[in-house]
């Protein structure tokens, strides 16, 4: 009861928060926004350019923005969170909170929790209305649970490695090297593209594409990305506490 009763004031006071927010608002609705533009704006767009282009990228456009749809939504959700808690430890409210009945660890619980689910409806949402890739209901739930894990993990990464908002800035800007990695790792030879197992965002990629060529692998790699992610967050979460207490 206690814990519902947490839930439901801390969740009132954040959509409160987003409601009056234009920024917070608008990065919260992008990804609905960019799959709708995917499915009806970008293809006739990307079709008057084709004759211009010295490659087919209408081909690979529906893998690409999948790509981009399946992350969009946990890493925006990571990034308002992760300044959410910077915010709070500059101005000291995570130490105050430590004498509250709120604990820190039920707080922090419903910080990193809440973005996750909040970026599994959105891609689950997300990736239907682009309409890119004949995904099945239960491929589509694998995928948007592959991904939402990158929400906490991102907003950890922020909050415990950046010293203020300025270097926070700094490290969402490097997330992009992320992103990229698992396409990077498909230009690796052999065993080598297991490398880019180590960027998280290496195993929804690999979900992606090993439904997409109905391997018999597939179903292996969530459970794998899964124990591999929550491994990373135990290891954030620590780090994210011993800043917070020095």
């Amino acid at each position: 009861r206690y814990t519902l009763r947490m839930w439901r004031a801390l969740s009132a006071a954040d959509a409160l928060n987003v409601g009056r927010d234009t920024l917070l608002r608008a990065m919260v609705f992008l990804p609905l926004g960019l799959a709708a533009a995917a499915r009806w704006v970008f293809p006739p767009a990307l079709a008057r350019l084709a004759g211009l282009l010295p490659f087919d990228l209408l081909s690979l456009y529906p893998q690409l923005m999948s790509y981009v749809l399946l992350l969009l939504a946990p890493t925006i959700c990571g990034m308002v969170v992760g300044f959410v808690l910077l915010d709070q430890r500059d101005d000291h409210t995570l130490a105050a909170m430590q004498v509250t009945p709120l604990p820190l660890r039920d707080y922090l619980a419903y910080r990193l929790t809440a973005p996750m689910l909040l970026s599994l409806l959105m891609t689950l949402a997300a990736l239907p209305l682009a309409g890119l890739l004949p995904l099945s209901p239960l491929a589509l739930l694998g995928l948007a649970l592959a991904a939402a894990p990158l929400a906490p993990l991102v907003a950890l990464f922020l909050a415990g490695f950046a010293a203020n908002k300025v270097q926070g800035f700094a490290l969402q800007k490097a997330l992009g090297v992320l992103l990229l990695a698992p396409y990077l790792a498909a230009l690796l030879p052999g065993r080598w593209e297991l490398l880019a197992g180590l960027v998280p965002t290496y195993w929804p990629a690999a979900l992606l594409w090993g439904l997409q060529a109905q391997a018999d692998y597939t179903w292996a790699l969530l459970p794998i990305g899964l124990a591999y992610q929550a491994a990373l967050l135990a290891g954030l979460l620590r780090r994210f506490e011993r800043v917070t207490h020095t």
